[in-house]
């Protein structure tokens, strides 16, 4: 699998398609299915999907092939955290903290890649 860039803020859809081994067909479909996974379009309509995007993708590309749920099953799992969390207050980070939280994202994905 490709390594996720930390500076690139957008992925194509094909770049996606290599980093998930996933179809670009079946990228398309889960937007239908799943309403939170929602990429931004470019002016010429090309998707773009965020770093958030791409862990919801693998989220649900665990919940549907690894733990083999239906995909109501894995749209109602994703939907629980969110309605039973609670709406908390953002919290202001400095440019130092920026550049640690930097630091330990880079290392959760090379985390995430090896596993």
């Amino acid at each position: 699998m490709p390594a996720v860039s930390p500076d690139k803020l957008y992925y194509r859809i094909g770049e996606v398609a290599a980093l998930t081994s996933l179809r670009p067909s079946v990228l398309r479909f889960w937007e239908t299915e799943f309403g939170m996974l929602q990429p931004r379009k470019s002016r010429s309509g090309q998707r773009l999907y965020s770093l958030e995007n791409l862990v919801l993708i693998q989220d649900i590309k665990r919940l549907l092939y690894v733990e083999k749920l239906t995909i109501e099953g894995a749209r109602n799992k994703l939907a629980l955290p969110m309605s039973a969390t609670k709406k908390e207050e953002p919290v202001a980070v400095d440019d130092g903290s920026r550049g640690l939280l930097r630091e330990i994202k880079t290392e959760l994905e090379r985390i995430r890649d090896i596993l």
